[in-house]
C-alpha cells in the first residue's frame, strides 16, 4: 500500500474512524491521540480496547463512536486479545479465506499498560505478533479517580498519593516504559505527542510497514487529573516537548534516534506550573522537588542524546564501509 500523504487539507477529507460524540472529557487528550493514530493510515484496522476512560466514554450500551471493528477487553488483556484476533488472521490468510492485508492495533491508558496489563503486552511483544499497541498516556488511573500510577511523574498530587503534611505527592519517578518495552528487542518503539501531529502520523505509519510487534507511548494531557485548563491539552504536549519532560524518539532495530529537538529546550517548571497537581512543589519548603525533577529531566536527556548520537555516528561508520567495498 502507498503510505498516505499527511498534508492537512487532504486530511481533512479523509473518513473519521473515531467520531465525535464519544462522551470524553472537554479537551481530553486521548480522543486526539486515538484519531490522529486512526488517521495517519488507510490500512483496515482491528482493535482492543482496555478498560478505561476511552473505553467506558467510547461505547456505551449500542452506540459507538469507533467506525472500525473494535473489542473492549478487561484491563490486563488488551494485548494478548488482540494478539490473538492477529493469530486467527494469519491462520486465514495462510488457508486463502481472506486476502485483504488488515492491522492489528491494542488501545491502553497507563493504568492498562504500565501495571495492570503489563505481563500481556510483554508477553505479546516476546512472542512477535504482527500488531501495533498504542498507550495513551495521562499520567494516572484517571477513569476511576485519579490514583496514582506507575507513570505519575514525580511530584504529581493524586487521590492515593497527595500532597499535605505527611508527604509532598508522589515520592517516586515515573516508570520509563518506552525503554523497558524497547528492551524486549521488538523491531520499533517511539514516543510520540499529538501536539507533533506529523511526527506522530509518521511513526504510525513506519510502524504499520514494519513486520512484528511495535509500540508507541503517547503523552495524553488530562484536564481533570493534571487540574489543568480544558483547552490547554496540545499547548501542554508541546510544552512536554519543549522541556524534554517527553522526548520524541524512536528505537528501530536497537537503534534510538531523536525524531524532534528542541530548538530551544525550556526549564521543566513551564510544563508544571499550568498544572494544579504540581502547584505544591512551587512552595518554598517544596523547593527541592523542583530541582530534582529538573535533574532527572536533565540526566535522562542527557542520555537520550548521547545513545542516539552513537548509533548515529554507528551507522555513519558502517555506510562508509560498504560504500568503499562498493567501489572496490
Amino acid at each position: 500500500m502507498t503510505t498516505k500523504p499527511l498534508r492537512l487539507k487532504e486530511l481533512s477529507r479523509g473518513e473519521d474512524r473515531f467520531t465525535h460524540g464519544h462522551r470524553m472529557c472537554s479537551g481530553c487528550g486521548a480522543p486526539i491521540v486515538v484519531k490522529q493514530v486512526l488517521m495517519a493510515t488507510d490500512y483496515p484496522i482491528i482493535a482492543s480496547n482496555s478498560t478505561g476512560c476511552l473505553e467506558v466514554s467510547s461505547c456505551i450500551s449500542q452506540y459507538t463512536a469507533w467506525k472500525i471493528p473494535w473489542i473492549h477487553t478487561a484491563f490486563e488483556n488488551a494485548a494478548a486479545t488482540i494478539s490473538g484476533v492477529e493469530t486467527m488472521y494469519r491462520a486465514w490468510k495462510k488457508k486463502g479465506l481472506i486476502k485483504e492485508e488488515v492491522k492489528f492495533v491494542a488501545f491502553g491508558g497507563d493504568g492498562g499498560t504500565y501495571d495492570i496489563g503489563f505481563q500481556s503486552l510483554s508477553g505479546a511483544m516476546e512472542r512477535g505478533h504482527d500488531m501495533m499497541y498504542v498507550c495513551y498516556d495521562n499520567g494516572a488511573y484517571m477513569n476511576t479517580g485519579i490514583q496514582r500510577s506507575s507513570a505519575t511523574p514525580f511530584g504529581a498530587n493524586t487521590t492515593t498519593c497527595p500532597a499535605g503534611d505527611a508527604i509532598p505527592g508522589k515520592l517516586q519517578q515515573r516508570k520509563d516504559l518506552t525503554r523497558i518495552m524497547a528492551a524486549h528487542g521488538i523491531p520499533y518503539t517511539a514516543q510520540a505527542s499529538p501536539g507533533h501531529w506529523m511526527d506522530l502520523m509518521k511513526k504510525v505509519q513506519k510502524a504499520f510497514e514494519i513486520k512484528g510487534p511495535k509500540f508507541m507511548n503517547i503523552i495524553a494531557p488530562c484536564n481533570r487529573g493534571w487540574r489543568s485548563r480544558t483547552d490547554d491539552a496540545i499547548a501542554l504536549s508541546k510544552l512536554a516537548v519543549d522541556t524534554c519532560y517527553w522526548p520524541l524518539y524512536e528505537v528501530e532495530n536497537g537503534m534510538p534516534r531523536i525524531t524532534v529537538k528542541p530548538r530551544e529546550k525550556k526549564p521543566l517548571t513551564d510544563f508544571l506550573k499550568p498544572q494544579g497537581r504540581f502547584k505544591h512543589m512551587f512552595a518554598p519548603e517544596n523547593q527541592w522537588m523542583l530541582r530534582q525533577a529538573q535533574e532527572y529531566v536533565d540526566a535522562q536527556w542527557d542520555r537520550l542524546q548521547k545513545e542516539s548520537a552513537f548509533w548515529a555516528a554507528e551507522t555513519a561508520t558502517e555506510e562508509k564501509a560498504e560504500e568503499k567495498t562498493d567501489e572496490q
